[in-house]
């Protein structure tokens, strides 16, 4: 297993750094541009394992998919998605898997939908259930993947269907992008009003219309998708506003002026809204409600040990069926740091604020989950006490490949090494 330890800098961490293009974003337009007739190109792209296996899918199923150059995928589409020779596998990319479970509806036979280990734990049963009741047959013996979804050529058979989107806003978002595809009207309906990240679904349609489709919002709680199809176009992708999080945490933490090349408030993204309680740093709210921007807690809470109060997160029991549990991760790593930095109440995690870590030096192996928002997170940590070590550094890899590399850029010194110690899950 390799590890990665930072040296704290000791120095505010100034300069230049770009953050990569929106996975969010970038997964919706590959889909959106695959379903289209004709040829799009996607500039200001993320290339990451989430987004590479997008396209790989694609690929697979009939569009034509070229990388002209590091940020750029130019896609052409026929309107129509062909059945693929083999399951796609997608790995733990959660947009990935959603939103072609949805869009293998509209292909003309069978396809699996399937992932690495930890995909196969992450719950997909909300949506398997809306696709039967839109009139799709679709099995996920699990309640996770692999699914086994069997289209029939066409959009959906019926034209309206209530979901349970309680636990991820990617199933209304996978929904919507495919049902513009049939030749009916579509309504989607929340099960309730109650829905984490509603942000990520403003980011879904705006999405769709700029490719063509025309989205009537009925109510808070249902969406009218118009039978349009997709029209291709060029589409230009905003930098990820979740890696941005861990820039303005180093910025923060080392009293530092990093300018990321796009102002805070002119992101579209829902983990934007970050930036308003994390200015407010060493004096957090004491409560902070992360159901708007879950990506952005784990950067938060770590930012949080080094608050002067403590802080409650709450609004995050969704956490904890992202790439691993990550309230439980969050809580074992930062009392790895110092044993009762953290608890969990619940769904809540609560964070023991202690300004007197900066500066100290400990022996703190931190286990990622293989879960690059908890890797890049605890870096952070590193900036300012000494003997962190990061394990599986690599999984960055899954939204920002180049993030050891950003923080070198800054003037951040780190080693990599082999450990003979495994990982504790």
């Amino acid at each position: 297993m390799i590890e990665l330890t930072i040296t704290p800098p000791g120095h505010p961490l100034s300069g230049k750094v770009e953050p990569p293009g929106s996975k969010s974003i970038t997964n919706r337009a590959l889909l959106l541009a695959g379903l289209a007739k004709g040829k799009s190109r996607l500039t200001g792209a993320l290339k990451s394992d989430d987004t590479l296996y997008m396209a790989e899918a694609l690929r697979a199923m009939g569009v034509k998919v070229t990388e002209p150059d590091a940020t750029t995928f130019v896609v052409e589409g026929t309107g129509v998605l062909q059945q693929p020779e083999k399951p796609l596998f997608l790995g733990n990319a959660g947009t990935a898997t959603r939103f072609l479970t949805a869009a293998a509806a509209l292909v003309d036979g069978a396809v699996i939908i399937d992932g690495d280990e930890h995909m196969r734990k992450r719950p997909i049963m909300p949506l398997v259930e809306a696709l039967r009741a839109l009139g799709v047959e679709a099995d996920a013996p699990t309640g996770c993947p692999p699914v086994t979804v069997r289209g029939k050529g066409m959009g959906f058979p019926k034209g309206s269907v209530t979901i349970d989107a309680n636990l991820s806003s990617q199933y209304v978002s996978a929904l919507l992008m495919a049902a513009a595809c049939g030749d009916k009207f579509v309504d989607i309906i929340l099960k309730g009003e109650e829905i984490g990240a509603k942000g990520y679904i403003d980011l879904t349609t705006s999405a769709m219309e700029a490719f063509g489709a025309k989205i009537e919002r009925v109510s808070n709680a249902i969406w009218r998708v118009n039978p349009t199809g997709y029209t291709a176009t060029d589409f230009h992708i905003e930098p990820d506003a979740s890696a941005a999080t861990y820039l303005w945490g180093a910025e923060l933490l080392t009293g530092g002026a990093i300018d990321i090349g796009t102002p805070a408030d002119k992101f579209t993204q829902p983990d934007a809204k970050a930036y308003e309680v994390m200015a407010q740093f060493p004096h957090l709210p004491a409560e902070i409600d992360g159901s708007q921007m879950q990506d952005a807690i784990p950067t938060i809470a770590v930012l949080a040990a080094f608050n002067e109060t403590p802080v409650r997160f709450v609004g995050i029991a969704n956490l904890r069926v992202k790439e691993c549990d990550r309230i439980r991760a969050v809580s074992l790593g930062l009392n790895e740091i110092r044993n009762g930095l953290a608890h969990e109440e619940g769904d809540d995690l609560i964070v023991h604020a202690d300004p007197a870590l900066a500066g100290q030096t400990v022996d703190a192996s931190i286990d990622t989950f293989a879960d690059h928002r908890i890797a890049m997170s605890f870096a952070l940590a590193a900036l300012k006490i000494g003997g962190i070590a990061i394990q599986n550094p690599a999984c960055v890899g899954k939204t920002y490949p180049g993030y050891w590399k950003a923080l070198a850029s800054l003037g951040v010194d780190y080693t990599e090494k082999e450990s003979a110690a495994e990982p504790q899950h």
